[in-house]
Order: structure tokens, then C-alpha cells, then sequence
């Protein structure tokens, strides 16, 4: 943690120093890394699509999500409803990454863009402690980015092989990963009692979509329910203010 707090002159210091910062979230994603790889086995994922998938889009709660509204039939594959589920999973990273802008200078959009990819909950939380400190870079953003991505990508092919000898994911009881790993994002996401009229929003929707509703659209719609419900209890917190 010193050394997200002062940082080394040289780039390829200050990105080592991140990498070497991110160690310990590189092992927690290697955990649940291998967990995704052998339930994408399960879900027919190929190879290649293992690979496509986390390479381009690197996104652990996304991709678990994607798992639960995969078919093993392409043209039964539900595209709209899967990118829009991993749209709102994903939107936290607008305002996540809004607020690294300070650690990149004015134009080179392409660049910024790009580097956005390998922002992930944990390399970000560590950037902005350090920006707070009057440190973090970009290098050691990227640092932190890169293992973390290596591990993702590494753990998810290990598991994926794994997946050959498990017949029966839910005998381990794999099958809660994706339950499991969502609720670890909204213990990481809660922020107090404000939250809890949108969560419960977004859960009373998912809760009554999936009872009335055939496939995976309580996602879809829980989501975006308590998204509505999030946004209206901010607006009513700044009228008020007003």
C-alpha cells in the first residue's frame, strides 16, 4: 500500500508497482476465474469462445450473467437481452471510471478509451486511494489492470479444462457461483439505508418477472427496475437538499 502512496518516478515502475499492489486481487479473481471457466464448459461454451469472451470483454459479473442466458443452439441465443443485461451490470463503470480523468491529460480520447478496458473494482478502489494521497497514474493503473486480466484469463482456461472431469457442477456446488458472486458485489456496493429502496425495488421485479415470465428476463427487468428506483430516490434526495 505504500507504494500506491508513493509512487516511483519511472512509468515501468509505477506499473510494476501497481501489478505488484493488485497481487492479492489477482488471486481472488484466479478463485472465481476457474469457478466461470467450469461452468462455461458446462454451458457449451467452445474453447474459442472462452477465450473471445474473456479476452474482449473482461467483465467477471457480466460474463457470469451471460453464462445464465446462454443456449447451446446459436440461433436460439438470446443477444438483445444478453448485451442489455451486460449493459446495466456494467454501467457502475461510467462513474468509476469518470473519476480517473484527473490521471490523463487533455485530448488523446483513443488512448483513454482503451486504457478504460482494464479498469476492474479493485485496481480502480487502489488508483483512486492513491490519487487521494496526491499519487496514482496511469502506469499504475494499467499495473494493476494487466495482472489482474492475465489472471482472469489464465484461471478461466485452467477451469474450463478442469470442467472435463466434473460432470455435475452443482454436486460442488458451482452452480451458486453466479449467485454467490453477485451477492459479493453488492455487500462491496452498499453505501447505507439509501440503498435499500432500490434493491428491494429491483428484487421485488426480478422476484415477480421470473414468476411470470418464461426465460432470463427478470434480469433484465430487475435491473432496470431498481436502476428507475435508484435514480428517482437521488433526485428526490436533491430536491429536498434544494
Amino acid at each position: 500500500m505504500s507504494q500506491a502512496m508513493t509512487l516511483p518516478a519511472s512509468p515501468m515502475d509505477q506499473f510494476f508497482a501497481g501489478a505488484r499492489a493488485c497481487v492479492p486481487v489477482a488471486i481472488s479473481v484466479a478463485a472465481y476465474g476457474l469457478v466461470w471457466g467450469v461452468l462455461a464448459r458446462g454451458a457449451g461454451l467452445s474453447p474459442l469462445e472462452v477465450v473471445m469472451m474473456s479476452g474482449l470483454v473482461f467483465a467477471g459479473s457480466a460474463q457470469f450473467v451471460a453464462l445464465d442466458l446462454w443456449t447451446a443452439t446459436p440461433a436460439s441465443l438470446p443477444i438483445g437481452p444478453l448485451v442489455l443485461a451486460a449493459l446495466i451490470v456494467n454501467l457502475r463503470y461510467l462513474l468509476l471510471t469518470a473519476t480517473l480523468r484527473p490521471l490523463y491529460p487533455p485530448g488523446r480520447l483513443g488512448f483513454r478509451a482503451l486504457g478504460m478496458y482494464l479498469v476492474t473494482d479493485e485496481n480502480w478502489a487502489m488508483t483512486a486511494a492513491a490519487m487521494a494521497r496526491g499519487g496514482g497514474s496511469v502506469a499504475f493503473l494499467m499495473g494493476g489492470g494487466v495482472l489482474a486480466w492475465l489472471s482472469w484469463m489464465s484461471t478461466n482456461l485452467v477451469g474450463y479444462g478442469l470442467g472435463s472431469a466434473i460432470d455435475d457442477p452443482a454436486r460442488w456446488g458451482l452452480d451458486f457461483a453466479f449467485t454467490a458472486t453477485f451477492l459479493a458485489l453488492l455487500l462491496g456496493m452498499w453505501k447505507g439505508r439509501g440503498d435499500i429502496v432500490p434493491w428491494l425495488v429491483a428484487a421485488l421485479a426480478a422476484i415477480l418477472t421470473a414468476r411470470w415470465v418464461e426465460g432470463s428476463w427478470h434480469i433484465l427487468v430487475g435491473g432496470l427496475a431498481g436502476s428507475l428506483a435508484g435514480a428517482v430516490v437521488e433526485m428526490r434526495k436533491h430536491v429536498h437538499k434544494s
